[in-house]
């Protein structure tokens, strides 16, 4: 896919208005659970994770990707990628962790967050 920088700001800044007006979700179903160990592993909130949402930028952006979901195809995935300090929550460690970040934004301008985890193997920076 080839994205300008302009069309990742913008997509960002939807997400963004999204998460402000509290149209989204973050994925905690079964199907998800390195999101819910994430959550489980490090001292996070559901505001913390919002910030973080909030904080990213064009830099961060690694990808877009075709749903792959039968019925979906016509959804295209954003990846960012997004080093935080987190706190584990059974020890007094403070921990560099880099996070994968997927959202599907939908035509309604709704967000899902499909993926807020830790990634499982490093991103390739889409700008850098």
């Amino acid at each position: 896919m080839n994205l300008s920088v302009s069309d990742v700001e913008n997509y960002l800044e939807a997400v963004k208005c999204a998460v402000k007006a509290h149209r989204y979700r973050l994925d905690m179903n079964a199907k998800r659970p390195d999101n819910r160990k994430l959550f489980d592993t490090y001292l996070l909130t559901m505001r913390d994770a919002e910030n973080i949402i909030l904080n990213l930028n064009v830099m961060d952006f690694s990808d877009a990707v075709p749903n792959e979901h039968a019925g979906f195809e016509h959804e295209t995935l954003y990846i960012f990628g997004k080093e935080v300090l987190l706190i584990e929550r059974y020890g007094t460690a403070e921990k560099l962790v880099p996070l994968y970040i997927k959202f599907n934004k939908l035509d309604n301008e709704f967000v899902i967050v499909i993926s807020f985890h830790e990634q499982r193997h490093p991103l390739t920076y889409y700008f850098k």
